[in-house]
């Protein structure tokens, strides 16, 4: 048999396999095994060692059985190495029990009294694969009828469904959390220093060539007053930047070139310069919105202090 799976199949068959147990059996997430759990590659190494070893003793033991064969023990073994697969001993046994097969010789005894233009005919068995199918397909029947027809299981159209519902449910639900499906009914007001942070610094990277880097406003509106063109609250703040302003003029939208969650991110951040009064300031453009104001004083308050040092830096390039 090594013949026909020589030493480089059989160690990668077998190193492979116990990889594809290990994995079937522990749950390493998203990452692949090995790097989830560094213990489980030196364990796999040690697996590979192994079968080396034991296919450099098996090598070994069989150089030293044939030094003790007799010649006629040795070319007894070199004739069984050298037949092709189908005769080997094994093969030919299982062959014969599973189709109960007669050789030529034996036919004599299974003919039956037939005889159609000296055609004979032989009354052989069923061969025991064929019936052992049979019977597979017989329980296969009574499990698929009890289950189906007798106890109401969900066939195929209704699995489907119900996956595609689940499906459906858990799109929902993976919306409600994932930062870059952020929707403006979803946007909440961001008060965290780091948030607020990391908003100023994707608006001194886009924003401040129309609203300078103190908000004061410039080609744009001033973004510390309390007149707002297009609301003042954070979710339609949110809808201008990703939407863009008035048609033809205004601010473009930004929707492609930054995420929504980074967007969330600048309108807390644009709401916090409420009430900073730089100097040189635009004059007021819309309408006064005393609710921005309000909501502003939050993130406005824990953001001065954390900010103040950054927002005398001077700004980056457009």
């Amino acid at each position: 048999m090594k013949r026909f799976f020589p030493v480089y199949v059989r160690v990668p068959v077998l190193f492979f396999t116990c990889y594809g147990i290990l994995e079937y059996f522990i749950d390493s997430g998203d990452k692949p095994m090995i790097i989830a759990y560094p213990s489980v590659l030196a364990l796999l190494g040690l697996i590979l060692l192994v079968i080396i070893a034991l296919e450099i003793v098996a090598k070994a033991s069989n150089n030293v059985i044939e030094q003790l064969m007799t010649p006629e023990e040795r070319a007894q073994k070199e004739a069984l190495d050298n037949l092709p697969f189908s005769e080997l001993p094994f093969i030919k046994k299982l062959m014969k029990k599973l189709t109960k097969s007669r050789a030529i010789e034996e036919e004599k005894e299974i003919e039956m009294d037939h005889d159609y233009d000296g055609i004979k005919e032989l009354d052989n068995d069923l061969p025991p694969w064929w019936v052992y199918l049979f019977y597979v397909t017989i329980i296969f029947g009574v499990i698929y009828l009890g289950k189906y027809h007798l106890f109401g299981g969900d066939n195929q159209i209704q699995e489907l469904e119900k996956d595609l519902a689940m499906a459906q449910k858990e799109i929902e639900e993976y919306k409600k959390t994932a930062p870059d499906l952020l929707t403006a009914d979803q946007v909440v007001l961001l008060t965290d220093p780091a948030d607020l942070a990391a908003g100023k610094a994707i608006f001194d990277s886009n924003c401040v060539a129309c609203h300078r880097a103190d908000g004061g406003g410039g080609i744009g509106p001033n973004l510390t007053d309390e007149y707002w063109i297009l609301g003042g609250d954070v979710k339609e703040i949110f809808t201008t930047i990703m939407e863009g302003g008035r048609d033809g003029k205004g601010m473009v939208a930004w929707k492609q070139q930054i995420k929504p969650s980074d967007i969330q991110k600048v309108a807390s951040y644009i709401l916090s310069l409420q009430g900073t009064n730089p100097a040189d300031a635009k004059a007021p453009e819309g309408d006064k919105v005393a609710a921005a104001s309000a909501a502003s004083q939050t993130s406005g308050n824990v953001a001065n202090d954390t900010l103040a040092n950054t927002n005398n830096q001077a700004p980056s390039a457009p």
